[in-house]
């Protein structure tokens, strides 16, 4: 799941996505991206118990990786504008 957190869940959404987690927990691997740390993450689903239960099958046994700094795509972006393709012909 990319960017979870970008756009709030309905609460129907909300217990669907919780489902498919427990339903993976200790079965399948889950990869999930998000701007957001987990205390933001109520927010996102719109309950205190769904959330916590949620990111405790998460986490569970889980590799958490936190990067901070600079947005590869913000600057990966800026500097397409920054500087124009070298490919361009002139006439």
């Amino acid at each position: 799941m990319d960017e979870l957190g970008y756009v709030p869940f309905q609460k129907q959404g909300s217990e669907l996505l919780f489902h498919i987690i427990a339903d993976c927990c200790e079965r399948k691997s889950v990869i999930v991206t998000s701007n957001l740390e987990f205390e933001q993450w109520n927010r996102v689903f719109g309950d205190n118990r769904l959330t916590a239960a949620l990111v405790d099958r998460l986490v569970h046994h889980a590799h958490i990786l936190a990067f901070t700094g600079e947005s590869y795509r913000l600057r990966h972006a800026l500097s397409a504008v920054q500087s124009p393709p070298s490919h361009s012909v002139e006439r």
